[in-house]
């Protein structure tokens, strides 16, 4: 017991590693722990394939220290198999497959076409385990159990009752019917129809081909350890039950954290974009209504959890859709370690996360980052797997927009983040996330001159920023006719970075030439030109 108690300890790290709940889009990632990983995948396929759903749950619920062993199978600690299950080394062969498609989380396919033969496999396994729980309604507690259960007998009461009241009429009829009614209970085929249904994201199990995405999640949280994938699964199902999701979807739980946590725009891939600023919470009033009690804290925690979920309802989980979500977290004026109540309710927030919605983060950038943020992260990194560790991006203040930059286009990054889209809720802009925007870099002391040619009479509507501006900005009109003089729009102006972040204009033209726009970057630093127009026919 002592040797099984001790093969229990390392699973921890799996809570660690789905933490991944940055799912990503990363780079090309080496998989040591991920490795590893797989090599115990191929016997726990074996090992939960030969015995019943029935059987299995069972031994979970009664003999806690067989659970223990298969764990230990499953994790092919070679030193304490037992010999009833000495099938893993035959299946070893098959342990280079699955690394070779975990180079790079971003190459992680959800067509079955483009999985490995280890990970079809995985998969039509745990589907056979999730449909055997489904048709013995295993992923119903125990409660709702009883609550089944306790129908039949009321049913029967009124048809005693019935008998005698009603014997002055027919004593004869009767007794037939209380002899065909055991008869109609009796078949079992009722039972197909009665078969369990169960959800999770607004997705129902084993209806479409949905599923398999959702199942590629848990098996990839668990390292395609079809054994643990399906506990998870069942777990999560009992949770959402247990913390009534399909409720708190519809709950009202006030505006006030609109700020701290939105979705906004897509980035480069077209995955949506969630941002979480933490600065926000520098607003004493509203941290002690969010944080000072364990209510508060609760009711945050639900907040999070609708506004989570009702993100995730708008995912693609057909196969080749897009089903993670890309995060940005702002750490400016953020919180330090020391506010107690916050790293309570964060904890909290990340237990939930990682056991109840496995790779759903395409991407964790942090922006904005303070010192003590990393050297935070330099000490719980190692005890992350290669894997989730490339999905984190840091940058400091000062590289903050370029990094944003490399994974969301200009027009899909807010304006207070460098870019060029505004909250459609604050005004009626004349650009939205759907007119692409140009990028280009002004080298130090130098200028950069931008050509809008016209060819029709028009009105040119134009938006341009320098991120962090320092520069001087002009605009001019010249005519394509040589004897017309040129029309300055405006004086080459300086502009500072405390001034209007993204300048529009708009020019009417009623003849042939070129809208001149010229930026003077007189620093010794590269600046970055974002600018976009359209052209209004008269």
């Amino acid at each position: 017991m002592a040797e099984k108690e001790e093969s229990q300890n390392p699973t921890p790290p799996p809570p660690v590693t789905e933490t991944e709940q940055p799912p990503s889009t990363a780079t090309a990632v080496k998989e040591p722990a991920v490795t590893s990983q797989t090599e115990e995948q191929p016997p726990a396929a074996p090992a939960v394939e030969n015995r019943s759903l029935a059987a299995m749950m069972e031994k979970e619920a009664s003999a806690p220290e067989k659970t223990k062993e298969d764990v230990v199978v499953a994790a092919d600690s070679v030193e304490k198999v037992d010999e009833k299950e000495k099938q893993p080394p035959p299946v070893q062969p098959e342990e280079p497959k699955i690394p070779q498609t975990l180079i790079s989380f971003k190459e992680e396919s959800n067509v079955i076409a483009d999985l490995s033969d280890s990970e079809r496999k995985a998969l039509q396994e745990l589907k056979q385990l999730v449909q055997e729980a489904l048709n013995n309604r295993h992923f119903t507690s125990p409660k709702e159990e009883e609550k089944e259960k306790q129908p039949p007998p009321s049913s029967d009461a009124p048809k005693t009752d019935g008998p005698s009241s009603e014997s002055d009429k027919s004593t004869e009829i009767k007794p037939p019917q209380e002899q065909q009614a055991p008869a109609e209970v009796a078949p079992p085929p009722p039972q197909p129809p009665a078969e369990e249904e169960v959800s999770i994201w607004g997705v129902p199990l084993l209806k479409d081909d949905r599923t398999d995405v959702i199942l590629l999640k848990f098996l990839r949280a668990r390292d395609f350890k079809v054994r643990d994938a399906f506990v998870m699964i069942k777990n999560t199902i009992q949770w959402r039950k247990d913390f009534g999701i399909e409720a708190l979807l519809n709950e009202d739980l006030g505006d006030d954290l609109e700020k701290v946590v939105f979705m906004h725009g897509f980035d480069r891939d077209g995955h949506p974009v969630c941002y979480n600023v933490y600065g926000e919470f520098q607003n004493k009033q509203l941290y002690a209504k969010t944080f000072s009690d364990e209510e508060k804290r609760m009711k945050f925690l639900r907040w999070r959890i609708q506004f989570l979920e009702r993100s995730i309802r708008k995912l693609n989980f057909r196969p080749g859709g897009v089903s993670t979500i890309f995060q940005v977290n702002d750490l400016k004026n953020s919180p330090g370690p020391g506010k107690r109540e916050l790293r309570i309710a964060t904890k909290q927030a990340l237990q939930l996360l990682q056991d109840n919605y496995p790779e759903f983060v395409a991407k964790q950038v942090f922006i904005n980052v303070p010192w003590w943020y990393l050297a935070f992260h330099t000490m719980i990194s190692p005890f992350m797997t290669q894997r989730t560790k490339s999905k984190f991006v840091f940058a400091g203040p000062s590289k903050s927009t370029e990094t944003l930059f490399k994974y969301i286009s200009p027009e899909h990054v807010p304006i207070q983040y460098g870019g060029l889209s505004v909250d459609y809720c604050d005004c009626n802009p004349e650009f939205t996330i759907d007119d692409p925007a140009t990028e280009i870099t002004v080298k130090p002391a130098t200028k950069q001159n931008v050509e809008i040619i016209i060819y029709e009479k028009c009105t040119v509507v134009w938006e341009i920023r320098v991120v962090g501006w320092e520069v001087s900005y002009g605009a001019e009109f010249v005519p394509e006719a040589k004897d017309k003089y040129t029309i300055i729009i405006q004086k080459p102006t300086k502009l500072s970075p405390t001034d209007e972040p993204v300048v529009c204009q708009r020019f009417k033209v009623d003849e042939l030439g070129k809208i001149l726009l010229t930026v003077d970057n007189p620093t010794s630093k590269k600046k970055k030109l974002l600018y976009r127009f359209k052209v209004e026919p008269f």
